[in-house]
């Protein structure tokens, strides 16, 4: 057994959640971009393109987060494609994300009202144009609480990285542990940091819709 102070356990611990912070980054970044595409295809007025978007929906909300790591740790190699613990976590949780925020968003779409488009179609606006100017303004700032709100889920899940053998928050307090033997003051930090972290967004996301909800 290794012997370590509470700081030496609270130095490593903090330098593990940076890689957490900047796996939940990467990862809401890319869920972001991902997710705006599905948006774009979801609210289409092509039939095809609709349904495509909404099996992609369905299958990435109803299939568990670490089953989809899985997949992509050990089955890409299947195929020839040999993937790093970073990349597979950054890619399983953007896909995650995707499907998440692209839901939430298109229920900031469908919640404004249908004289929105028709007062950009007077205009003789494109439904680009509509999109871009009149409709996805308004919804963003409808659903910008319950976005910071899936912030704070993303950050918790990228403690399933831990299991592809990434060096986050989880798996380091997981050698920490078996170097010290001393589970409740090394769990117990790593609560911490997860509530330091999560907390101030936690707040954020309800006076964001505090605010809204009187707006």
């Amino acid at each position: 057994m290794i012997e370590f102070t509470l700081w030496d356990l609270l130095r490593n611990l903090l330098f593990a959640a940076r890689w957490t912070l900047l796996l939940s980054a990467a990862a809401f970044i890319g869920g972001m971009i991902v997710g705006l595409a599905i948006l774009f295809a979801r609210i289409s007025s092509r039939r095809g393109l609709r349904r495509v978007t909404y099996l992609y929906i369905e299958i990435f909300q109803g299939t568990p987060l670490l089953l989809l790591l899985f997949l992509i740790f050990f089955g890409l190699p299947q195929f020839g494609l040999r993937i790093e613990p970073w990349t597979a976590a950054a890619l399983g949780l953007t896909i995650y994300a995707s499907a998440y925020l692209a839901e939430i968003w298109r229920g900031g779409v469908e919640s404004l009202p249908e004289g929105q488009w028709d007062a950009g179609a007077s205009l003789g606006l494109t439904r680009w144009q509509e999109l871009r100017l009149v409709i996805l303004p308004q919804a963003f700032c409808i659903t910008l609480g319950p976005t910071v709100g899936f912030l704070v889920q993303l950050i918790k899940a990228t403690a399933l990285a831990s299991i592809l053998g990434f060096e986050e928050l989880v798996r380091t307090a997981d050698a920490l542990n078996n170097a010290t033997f001393q589970p409740f003051r090394v769990y117990g930090l790593v609560a911490l940091l997860y509530f330091a972290m999560c907390f101030p967004l936690t707040r954020c996301a309800k006076w964001l819709e505090t605010r809204q909800a009187r707006a």
